[in-house]
């Protein structure tokens, strides 16, 4: 069932005419409001305004037919402009698409490979970081339309956007900034007044009318692109440049990465929404096929959209049919429609994406963060900073690997390497019972024993031989108590083989093993460690571990007996 499309299991429990009714309503509201939006993405990610309006019919229609959620809304998104349009500015459309369709293929795969729960698990510093880093360099890359500048071409990075804006600041168009600022009120304002009314469309309608109305002096869609064909998308195979290919690489992991963890977001925040569960890996295979399809039909990349999706549960949205409802809506529009689309003011939609980014940054959550351990907020800077001023991808795979460097430092903080053999009666207390402290006050000369707390990988191994190192004597056995040891990795694994090495050439401690864990004791007896050591020598408790070491001590035995 893990990869049956939620739409199959509506059908199959039974799709009534209420339902039917709430999915059109919603439908067509998500697809009111997905307009400007998909216009103004297209734009701000450096292509052209009718392949945003594309993707949403075409991606949108596809992830909701095949989507593991049932109220998942799909489309391009604010999340993927610097990587598109910096892909854009290096390949062209071209090596657009063909890292598009390469991201669609890793997208499928990663779903087979049921990799859809552990994409959930990307550190959320890095999830915060990279998506107000975006916002970031939303707001940067519409400066120009916002102000009014005058400008041939936008630079692809923040700095050299500062630097061009800096040079252009004497051409401000009043006017520009004036349109900006209407379209934000209205947007900020109206949700507040009339929350079921699509603010985005009414901001459009309303600022679009008063340029043309009182002929103000702004840039529009058709003065900088001039006509948007309408009509529906037709098939056409995209021109790919395969030489290309290699240095598409990054870039096809970073949309498949990108558009992983914001479908699953935005799933994890419809259920919340519903109660629902959603089904991660199909959710991963329909986002996959909507980013292989879409390129064949001049699209950009796709993947679930949060505002949408929660709009369409507000709106009565209750199954996939909403979203191919949705992505009807867009099409119809598209094709009656699509030519007026060249009067929409630049600084209109420039508004629209200002709100898109103040929405995206979620600074309270930025700040907490920030304020929290110190780890998670050089997690969050670094992938913060590393978005805004070099890469999306340079982003994305620098905050990974720092999260992981600094979790396993983390552990290695947290585990514990502790010896038992001379315990204070106050120490005694706290980490053994009464028959355990009487078991070690009784264990004879040249037995040593230590206790790790905490999982034993190479930061608890490292504790381990130094705190062996800081013995006086040579013991002639060594208990290591393992009952707080939940794991065992493989440089554990060869500290424990290093001993027993020492231990059967009479250059070390017999070892006794005590209380070991099931995820230990599985990697050891796979290594066959396990048959090395002998059964003898692994004890259930500590008072077991003691008694077969006075066996040892008395029978002078080195290694087994």
């Amino acid at each position: 069932m893990s990869f049956e499309p939620k739409l199959l299991t509506v059908i199959r429990e039974g799709y009534t005419r209420e339902m039917f009714l709430k999915d059109v309503g919603a439908g067509l509201i998500v697809g009111v409001v997905a307009l400007p939006l998909a216009i103004a993405f297209a734009i701000a990610s450096g292509v052209k305004p009718e392949q945003g309006l594309i993707t949403a019919v075409v991606a949108g229609f596809i992830i909701s037919l095949l989507s593991g959620s049932r109220v998942q809304i799909g489309g391009p998104t604010g999340a993927f402009i610097i990587l598109v349009y910096s892909v854009v500015q290096q390949h062209g459309y071209a090596g657009l698409a063909l890292a598009t369709l390469m991201a669609g293929i890793i997208l499928v795969l990663l779903g087979i490979a049921r990799f859809g729960t552990i994409l959930r698990f990307i550190p959320y510093p890095v999830t915060v970081g990279f998506t107000a880093g975006i916002a970031v360099v939303i707001v940067s890359s519409q400066v120009r339309d916002v102000f009014g500048l005058t400008m041939s071409s936008v630079p692809a990075h923040v700095a050299g956007q500062v630097s061009a804006y800096a040079g252009a600041f004497s051409t401000v168009n009043p006017y520009a900034v004036l349109i900006t600022l209407i379209t934000v009120v209205i947007m900020l304002l109206l949700p507040k007044l009339f929350a079921k009314i699509p603010s985005p469309l009414i901001a459009l309608l309303v600022t679009t009318s008063l340029v043309h109305v009182f002929s103000i002096p702004v840039a529009t869609i058709g003065s900088r692109f001039g006509a948007v064909p309408s009509g529906i998308p037709t098939l056409s195979l995209p021109t790919i440049d395969w030489s290309a290919f290699s240095s598409l690489i990054s870039p096809a992991v970073s949309i498949a990465l990108l558009a992983g963890i914001e479908s699953l977001l935005s799933a994890v925040v419809a259920d919340g929404m519903t109660g629902r569960k959603h089904r991660s890996n199909m959710e991963l295979v329909a986002q996959g096929v909507a980013n292989i399809v879409t390129p064949f039909f001049g699209g950009i990349p796709a993947t679930g959209a949060i505002a949408r999706t929660a709009t369409n549960i507000k709106s009565g949205g209750k199954t996939p049919i909403a979203g191919i409802v949705h992505a009807i809506t867009l099409l119809i529009i598209l094709v009656v429609a699509g030519r007026w689309a060249v009067l929409i003011p630049m600084p209109t939609l420039a508004g629209i994406l200002l709100v898109v980014a103040y929405n995206m940054s979620e600074m309270h959550l930025f700040a907490n963060i920030a304020r929290s351990s110190k780890s998670d907020a050089i997690v969050l800077l670094t992938t913060f900073f590393l978005t805004v001023l070099a890469d999306l991808t340079v982003a994305i795979q620098v905050g990974v690997v720092l999260a992981a460097f600094l979790f396993m430092k983390r552990m290695a903080d947290v585990a514990q390497v502790r010896a038992l053999t001379n315990l204070t009666e106050d120490e005694a207390e706290v980490s053994v019972d009464a028959d355990e402290y009487d078991a070690i006050r009784s264990a004879p000369k040249g037995v040593e024993i230590f206790e790790v707390d905490g999982p034993f990988f190479f930061g608890a191994a490292q504790k381990f031989k130094s705190a062996l190192s800081d013995i006086q004597r040579k013991p002639r056995v060594l208990i290591l108590r393992m009952r707080h040891v939940l794991a065992l990795d493989s440089t554990g694994l060869r500290v424990l083989e290093e001993m027993q090495t020492d231990a059967e050439h009479g250059r070390g401690p017999v070892l006794i093993l005590s209380a070991i864990h099931t995820q230990p004791v599985v990697i050891l007896e796979r290594s066959g460690f396990l048959k090395r050591l002998g059964q003898e020598n692994v004890a259930a408790d500590l008072v077991d571990a003691i008694e077969r070491a006075r066996a040892i001590v008395g029978s002078g035995t080195d290694v087994k007996s």
